[in-house]
């Protein structure tokens, strides 16, 4: 089902389908894509974990949130996931903060996907009354924190305050700066 377009990208809902999963295990058993999601960052180890993520993100969709696939629109190449959801807090339960993020296969990084994706996502939740907007980046993920940029989201510095306390790099987007 698909969520939203772009010009270039069919964001959708990642299915069970033995191409998503296999996608999904191939993006996240790699370490250059794992070490920067998540609380406590790990590869993948089978196809069944991939399952067990795909359904885990479709569980944490609705009509305005999720963590949906990324197809390129010219070649039906999944890039990898767009998500808007609220962010877990110190206890890991859901807060009322809403974050912004983008995980990428490396065969899909360069091209502009994340900051279009994201670009498009942020602007269907500020249409529907979202106020303002996260992102939160491990240090030393440069290539996410240009993203950020690109996004014109500024830095609010390091915070504790989601993903069980770890320490993040934090920019914040309001719609009134748009």
């Amino acid at each position: 089902m698909t969520v939203f377009e772009t010009d270039r990208l069919i964001v959708r809902q990642w299915t069970e389908s033995d191409a998503d999963v296999a996608r999904v295990f191939d993006m996240l058993s790699r370490w250059e894509v794992a070490q920067w999601l998540g609380a406590r960052p790990r590869v993948l180890e089978s196809p069944s974990e991939a399952l067990a993520v795909v359904r885990r993100w479709r569980d944490r969709s609705d009509d305005l949130h999720g963590i949906w696939a990324v197809d390129v629109r010219d070649t039906g190449a999944t890039a990898g996931s767009v998500l808007v959801v609220p962010l877990p807090g110190v206890d890991n339960e859901p807060s009322d903060d809403i974050e912004v993020g983008w995980h990428l296969h490396p065969d899909s990084w360069g091209h502009g996907y994340a900051t279009e994706s994201a670009r498009a996502a942020i602007d269907r939740v500020f249409a529907a009354g979202l106020q303002e907007i996260y992102a939160v980046i491990r240090e030393g993920n440069a290539p996410s924190v240009a993203v950020a940029h690109r996004l014109g989201m500024a830095s609010v510095g390091t915070r504790t305050t989601w993903y069980g306390g770890i320490e993040l790099d934090t920019y914040r987007l309001s719609a009134g700066d748009r």
